[in-house]
């Protein structure tokens, strides 16, 4: 908790230098402006409200629950050329065809998921659910992912995710099939359901749990309050967990989610998304290597206006963190379970 050291993440077979000492060094850098407060709860000139015209003048349906939709500027499209061959082996080009999708949570603009009934949240995770199965069908990889909050990325304030499926495995799918497959070939148990069980008898990374469910600042964490949620039996995808463990799935959620919005009393930014077995022609193979899970990579550091910046060291070298895994996991599991609202 005071010393440097490194820590190795099997998961993508790398390293972060853990300097703990340095979360106390004075900070004279970048201030970020808190999360808006008074967003709309419905606004017409919002493009992902319901009745509202999107940029291709197609008007939203007034929809009541979750609603899914092509995104207007897709970062993939089913029928992209293929490139032209390469006549140099530094200078290669591979096809890349896929579907992107929008799906908005709730017809609300002011409410994010923490804030949502656990029916309602249940719903998203259908509709998860639902679009995995579907893209999975034809696509190896559907990536379902939420930026929440300006500091992510987030042009919209509403409360939406989305998904990309792609024709290729992109490099995190990758890598993650590699680490997992030779830790099954070497150790005979699945790599996250071993580490689920070791975090779950150790219990000092520990933040949530119920009878499906753990949630943990993993031993590897690069962001301050990184965590992975992870069932505790061996499933691969997400279609293949039961109802119960989908609704024990919407409670731990919303107990982390509001864990994460009373740290600093925000509406807490973060990049999180799922990650499970490959689709399409993958659902052919023995994926037994692999185990459902999601990764939360929020950027604040100290407080709702200091994040935590990957430049310099963590750019040219390797990851850094100014906090142990284990103190923000302290700090996280002692936070309320009612939101501060």
């Amino acid at each position: 908790a005071e010393h440097q050291h490194v820590r190795y993440n099997p998961l993508r077979d790398d390293w972060v230098l853990v300097s703990a000492h340095r979360v106390k060094r004075p900070w004279q850098g970048q201030l970020e402006k808190p999360p808006q407060e008074d967003v709309p709860r419905w606004d017409p000139k919002n493009p992902l409200c319901p009745g509202a015209t999107r940029a291709n003048g197609e008007v939203n349906p007034k929809y009541e629950g979750t609603f899914v939709f092509p995104n207007d500027f897709p970062a993939l499209q089913p029928d992209a050329p293929e490139p032209d061959d390469s006549d140099h082996p530094l200078f290669r080009a591979a096809p890349a065809q896929g579907v992107c999708k929008v799906m908005c949570f709730h017809p609300w603009s002011d409410l994010t998921l923490p804030l949502m009934s656990l029916p309602e949240i249940r719903a998203v995770i259908d509709a998860w659910t639902e679009l995995a199965t579907e893209l999975g069908a034809s696509y190896p990889w559907v990536q379902i992912f939420e930026n929440k909050g300006a500091m992510m990325g987030c042009s919209n304030p509403h409360p939406h995710c989305q998904v990309w499926a792609s024709s290729f495995l992109p490099n995190e799918a990758r890598l993650e099939d590699r680490t997992q497959h030779q830790h099954l070939s070497q150790h005979g148990v699945p790599m996250l359901l071993e580490y689920a069980e070791q975090e779950a008898h150790r219990k000092e990374r520990l933040v949530v749990e119920n009878a499906d469910w753990l949630v943990v600042v993993p031993y590897w964490a690069t962001w301050p309050y990184q965590t992975l949620l992870l069932p505790r039996r061996h499933v691969c995808r997400l279609q293949d967990l039961s109802d119960s463990e989908k609704d024990s799935l919407a409670s731990i959620m919303q107990r982390l989610l509001i864990k994460y919005d009373n740290l600093f009393e925000i509406s807490f930014p973060y990049s999180m998304g799922w990650h499970g077995a490959p689709t399409g022609a993958y659902l052919e193979e023995d994926c037994r290597h692999w185990q459902l899970h999601a990764h939360y990579y929020p950027p604040l550091l100290r407080s709702a206006t200091v994040r935590k910046f990957m430049v310099g060291y963590e750019m040219l070298a390797q990851a850094q963190r100014d906090l142990t895994p284990e103190q923000a996991a302290e700090r996280l599991r002692s936070l309320p379970e009612v939101h501060f609202k």
